[in-house]
């Protein structure tokens, strides 16, 4: 089967939690990509349309926002639950249901609540760490179900602050991080975390200090998210055929990515911090 080059089908995606990607949005060189996708984002995968990935049957439950295209295997098995969904015609409509939208209607008087506040809401609860405790063992095991929290519009303000924190993750402030560099030469990358000491290595020439404890404690699966950006820079494993592939494809070099890394690392610092105060204002709320 011939395949044609198109740069439409170029599209950023999200590989893994804050790892961006180029991926070749052809149906024939990908074992999954359905109608699924074009139900949440039409006919143009790169359009954005806000979604909240989820990991439910797994070993640890979470929930991450993007407006991209996304692995199956995020962190797990993911399922996507999207604001938007497009019809067969090609036409955006609110994937909030009616019915959905009544309960929510009906238990907070208030009319005015629109798709979007609820999602929002969502966001929020699927965050919110007494609810998480509450619910661990269902929340691995089947789909989460909602609670009608009091004071809806302090839920869905949070939850929208969260959106907007997680989907804009590439613009957030860089966190204060400290640079250190020595005199010896860089090799091989070591991207490795001292939790304790609040030391991210990054080889044995710059290591970036003053990772605040808060940071540590946003996680994603059996990872936080800075340590999601350290483990996707690393060199991967040499296959068997190392020298072939080292001849023909494997020009990779950490040295030419290391500012970028570390760009992305304060940024995502910020995020981390900043979700742990969320999290920790919504804990508040819900005791």
């Amino acid at each position: 089967m011939r395949i044609v080059y198109s740069e439409a089908k170029r599209i950023k995606s999200l590989y893994r939690p804050f790892i961006v990607k180029h991926h070749f949005a052809e149906s024939t060189t990908n074992d999954v990509l359905t109608n699924n996708h074009r139900q949440m984002f039409g006919e143009d995968l790169r359009q954005p349309n806000s979604l909240v990935n989820m990991c439910v049957n797994g070993k640890d439950f979470y929930a991450l926002a993007t407006d991209r295209l996304t692995d199956l295997h995020f962190v797990g098995d993911t399922r996507c639950l999207p604001l938007y969904r497009y019809t067969s015609d090609g036409e955006r409509v609110s994937n909030i249901t009616a019915w959905g939208m009544q309960q929510f209607h009906e238990r907070y008087c208030d009319a005015s609540i629109s798709a979007e506040d609820i999602f929002a809401y969502t966001y929020a609860v699927l965050h919110d760490p007494v609810y998480r405790q509450r619910y661990a063992a269902d929340l691995l095991r089947e789909f989460p179900r909602l609670p009608l929290y009091d004071d809806f519009g302090a839920w869905a303000d949070v939850g929208q602050r969260l959106l907007d924190l997680h989907l804009g993750f590439e613009r957030a402030d860089r966190y204060p991080l400290k640079r250190e560099d020595t005199d010896i030469e860089a090799s091989i990358a070591k991207l490795r975390a001292d939790r304790e000491r609040g030391i991210i290595a990054l080889d044995d020439r710059t290591r970036l200090s003053g990772v605040p404890a808060e940071a540590w404690r946003y996680q994603l699966g059996e990872r936080s998210a800075l340590e999601w950006v350290l483990n996707q820079h690393k060199r991967a494993q040499k296959p068997r055929d190392h020298s072939i592939i080292s001849a023909g494809f494997n020009n990779y070099r950490f040295a030419d990515h290391k500012e970028q890394v570390m760009d992305l690392l304060r940024r995502v610092c910020t995020v981390s911090v900043r979700t742990m105060e969320l999290v920790n204002e919504m804990e508040a709320m819900a005791r």
